[in-house]
C-alpha cells in the first residue's frame, strides 16, 4: 500500500512518477524500498490516468448503492401478490412464553421508576 500511496502523492503534486522520484517518497515516509516493487509499480501505472481512476473509484460504491437500491424497489413492486411471504426459518415461538416473560420483568420498573 505504501507504493500506490507514494504514487498518488506524487500524482497529487504534479511530480512524475517514476523510478527516482517514487522511491524518494518512500525513503522519505521510512519504508524499506524493494527495488522491483518500485519497477513493477511503475510499469503499471505507465498509462494509467491516476485522476480518472480515482473518481471512477469513488463513483463505483455511490452507484452499486442506488443499483441495489432500485433492485430493491422493483422486487417490492413485483411482489404485489397476495401470496403470504414465507420463510425457511421454523417458527420457535410460544405463545406461552410471553405471559412468562411479563412476569419475569415486573420488577424492573421499580429499578428506573
Amino acid at each position: 500500500m505504501e507504493y500506490v500511496y507514494a504514487a498518488l502523492i506524487l500524482n497529487e503534486s504534479d511530480e512524475e512518477i517514476n523510478e527516482d522520484n517514487l522511491t524518494d517518497v518512500l525513503d522519505a515516509a521510512g519504508v524499506d524500498v524493494e527495488e522491483s516493487r518500485v519497477k513493477a509499480l511503475v510499469a503499471a501505472l505507465e498509462d494509467v490516468d491516476i485522476d480518472e481512476a480515482v473518481s471512477e473509484a469513488a463513483a463505483v460504491p455511490a452507484a452499486g448503492a442506488a443499483a441495489g437500491g432500485a433492485a430493491a424497489a422493483d422486487e417490492a413492486a413485483d411482489d404485489g401478490g397476495d401470496e403470504e411471504e414465507t420463510s425457511d426459518v421454523p417458527d420457535t415461538t410460544d405463545e406461552d412464553d410471553d405471559e412468562d416473560d411479563e412476569a419475569d420483568g415486573e420488577g424492573l420498573g421499580e429499578l428506573f421508576g
